[in-house]
C-alpha cells in the first residue's frame, strides 16, 4: 500500500533516472492536462510531498498521486513495460531513461510556482528537510476527533496512511478510538516519525523488526490472530471521520486499553 515511505523510495529512483536529463517524450493521457508538452525542458527534480510526487522540469510540475493502485516504473528507451498501457496516466521520457506511472489516481502539469494549490493544504512531512515535528504533534493534538482519525488527516501530518496509524497506535499502547485530545501526541508522532525514517531505505516495509513474510506487522492485517505480545486475540473494525472515508483498525483490547 503507497504510503510516504513508499512515495519517498518513488520520488528518489524516478529523480536518480531523470534528473539533469533533457526530456524526450511527454505524456499526460488524463483530459485535463493532456495538451501540456514538457519535451526540451530540463528535469530539475522529483520530490515527495507526504503521499504526492512533484516532478519538476523547466518552470512546470507534473504532479501525481499515487492513492491505492498507482505506481511509477523507470525503464531503459525500448524495453517492454511491466504493465498494460491501457493504464498509463503519464510518461517521461529522456534519452538515458522512460518513466511510465500506472493508474495514478491524480496527474496534472502546472506552473512549479503554483506547487501550494495542490499540496499547500498538507501537515508537516517526516520525511521532508522541513520537517517540524512540533507542529504536526500539535496539529494532532487540537484534532477532536479519534486519534486513528487524526492521524490520517493529511492536514495534520503528511505520510502516514492506514497501516502506519495502526502499527504506531499498538507501540504506543492507545487503541485507535481514543480522542487525539486525550492522548499524548508529541510521543505518537515521535514514534511514527521513527518508524518511516526507518522504512524509507528498506526495500520492504516491517514495523515489527522481522521482514520475514507475515511478520512484518504487530497488528495491521491480523484480526482474529494472537497478539505477538500478550496472545489476546487481534481485532478489526472500522472508523472514519465519516461514512465514506472509514478505514479498517486493527488493535489488541488487552495492549492497547
Amino acid at each position: 500500500m503507497p504510503e510516504g515511505d513508499t512515495v519517498f523510495r518513488t520520488a528518489r529512483r524516478l529523480h536518480d533516472a531523470l534528473a539533469g536529463h533533457e526530456v524526450t517524450r511527454f505524456e499526460v493521457r488524463v483530459p485535463r492536462s493532456a495538451v501540456a508538452d514538457l519535451r526540451g525542458e530540463t528535469v530539475g527534480a522529483v520530490v515527495p510531498r507526504g503521499k504526492h510526487l512533484l516532478l519538476r522540469a523547466g518552470d512546470y510540475t507534473l504532479h501525481s498521486h499515487l492513492k491505492m493502485e498507482g505506481r511509477w516504473h523507470v525503464y531503459r528507451p525500448g524495453e517492454k513495460w511491466r504493465a498494460p498501457a491501457f493504464q498509463a496516466r503519464a510518461i517521461v521520457g529522456t534519452a538515458a531513461a522512460d518513466a511510465v506511472g500506472f493508474e495514478l489516481a491524480m496527474v496534472e502539469v502546472l506552473p512549479t510556482a503554483e506547487e501550494d494549490r495542490v499540496v499547500g493544504h498538507l501537515g508537516p512531512d517526516p520525511l521532508a528537510d522541513d520537517w517540524d515535528a512540533s507542529e504536526a504533534a500539535r496539529r494532532v493534538g487540537a484534532d477532536d476527533r479519534a486519534i486513528h482519525v487524526a492521524l490520517l488527516d493529511q492536514r495534520n501530518v503528511a505520510g502516514f496512511g492506514n497501516e502506519y496509524a495502526n502499527e504506531l497506535l499498538f507501540v504506543r499502547g492507545i487503541r485507535p478510538t481514543a480522542l487525539a485530545a486525550e492522548v499524548d501526541a508529541a510521543a505518537i508522532i515521535e514514534t511514527g516519525t521513527r518508524m518511516i525514517r526507518a522504512n524509507r531505505d528498506r526495500a520492504g516495509r516491517t514495523f515489527t523488526g522481522d521482514a520475514r513474510p507475515g511478520r512484518q506487522t504487530w497488528v495491521y492485517g491480523r484480526e482474529n490472530k494472537p497478539c505477538r505480545r500478550c496472545g489476546t486475540v487481534i481485532r478489526k473494525a472500522e472508523l472514519g471521520a465519516r461514512a465514506t472515508s472509514e478505514r479498517v483498525v486493527f488493535w489488541c483490547p488487552v495492549c492497547q486499553p
